[in-house]
């Protein structure tokens, strides 16, 4: 987004996601058992992976914007090659680069044979397949965190299928209520399709569990994890952007209240899942505290849109900034500890009787070098594509209003 076209709360939300994923990642670099008093808090912010869902709901909403601005006036449907052109600038040049990184760390520091099954994950996370299998649920083994780009395509593709029904309802017949109740149902249908997948394609129990390694993992959380659940958490977001556009546009301090009462309940689910698993499965067996995790970032997402001060005070330039490189420190920070860890050990203050010391120093360390090679992503390469889509679909608006 430019500058003039962001919308406020959505930065903070984007910082925040990618920040609790790192966090995440490296608390599973700490032994929480020699960590005396830090104990109880680095477990309750080891459910930094809660981030994935807010990345879910945060582009569902932005993503949706443009077809509910078209959808209640009663316009044409948004350009779908514009729609794919930019999603595909937005994701295919960083994620390929670090995708490939991994496949090369992977057969090189991790000492990975190079088998066929090992390139045919790769391929399939090229093609954006890696997620209907847990064969090929994480496309490399030296970048694990890659595994939920699949899932978010296959939500971008899902996106203008759900609109396409939506444009088809005769104008008029078409309302604000009938076009929300309407998505509603699309919901319905996703979460009917999610416990589809959940009873129809289970793997089986052997060498399943993450001390069998990344692919043992990929059949722990499959078929709980799929790309048809994270859809519903993505639709969520879309239906809150439906909400949004419908409501007065002028500031009111009661949107601060509603939302920093939704990020403060969003926050106390990581203290009160210590003791369960990891994923926090809700219903239907949907990770991150589903429904109630996702519903509760959505509302806080259209509440701090129309907030007088909250949103300004969060959307500050340190989050702005770790926003606009978001992608960058998710594809790569994997990469980077990964690496560290399989080199230096003693950095993360693995195999310490007291490691916390050592561990702090690493994270400091670590998360500097992500956020320089995120950096480099962004405006070395992201930024440069992003910019040459955008130039192509202006040119195609301006010939096709003159043709």
């Amino acid at each position: 987004m430019q500058q003039q076209d962001r919308m406020a709360g959505a930065d903070f939300l984007r910082a925040a996601a990618c920040l609790l994923v790192l966090i995440h990642h490296l608390i599973l670099r700490v032994d929480l058992n020699k960590t005396e008093g830090w104990q109880p808090m680095l477990t309750a912010l080891r459910f930094g992976n809660f981030g994935v869902a807010i990345f879910f709901i945060l582009s569902g909403f932005l993503l949706a914007l443009p077809f509910w601005r078209s959808l209640d006036p009663g316009c044409a449907m948004p350009d779908l090659r514009t729609y794919v052109l930019r999603r595909a600038a937005r994701i295919i040049p960083g994620y390929w680069v670090a995708l490939t990184a991994g496949f090369i760390l992977s057969v090189t520091l991790l000492g990975h044979a190079l088998t066929p099954e090992l390139v045919m994950r790769y391929i399939s996370g090229l093609f954006f397949m890696n997620q209907w299998q847990w064969r090929t649920f994480f496309p490399v083994e030296g970048n694990g965190p890659l595994w939920s780009i699949s899932f978010e395509v296959t939500s971008y593709i899902l996106l203008p299928l759900g609109f396409l029904w939506l444009f088809a309802i005769p104008e008029k017949h078409r309302s604000p209520l009938l076009t929300r109740l309407a998505w509603l149902g699309i919901i319905a249908a996703t979460l009917l399709a999610h416990e589809a997948f959940r009873t129809l394609v289970p793997p089986n129990e052997i060498d399943r569990g993450w001390q069998y390694g990344m692919q043992g993992g990929a059949k722990e959380w499959m078929p709980n994890y799929n790309p048809i659940g994270f859809f519903a958490i993505f639709a969520l977001g879309s239906f809150a952007a439906g909400i949004q556009i419908l409501l007065p546009r002028k500031p009111r301090i009661w949107f601060d209240i509603i939302a920093f009462a939704c990020l403060a309940a969003a926050a106390l689910h990581f203290p009160l899942s210590t003791g369960g698993p990891w994923e926090a499965y809700g219903r239907l067996g949907i990770p991150y505290a589903f429904p109630l995790f996702p519903v509760l970032i959505a509302v806080a997402l259209v509440a701090l849109s129309r907030s007088v001060l909250l949103a300004a005070l969060l959307d500050n330039t340190f989050i702005r900034f770790t926003a606009t490189v978001s992608f960058g420190i998710y594809i790569w920070q994997d990469i980077v500890l990964t690496s560290i860890q399989t080199i230096a050990p003693a950095v993360f203050g693995i195999g310490k009787d007291d490691p916390l010391r050592d561990w702090f120093i690493g994270c400091a360390f670590a998360s500097a070098i992500i956020f320089l090679l995120a950096s480099l992503s962004y405006f070395a390469l992201e930024r440069q594509v992003i910019r040459h889509a955008a130039r192509i679909t202006r040119k195609d608006s301006v010939v096709t209003q003159y043709s």
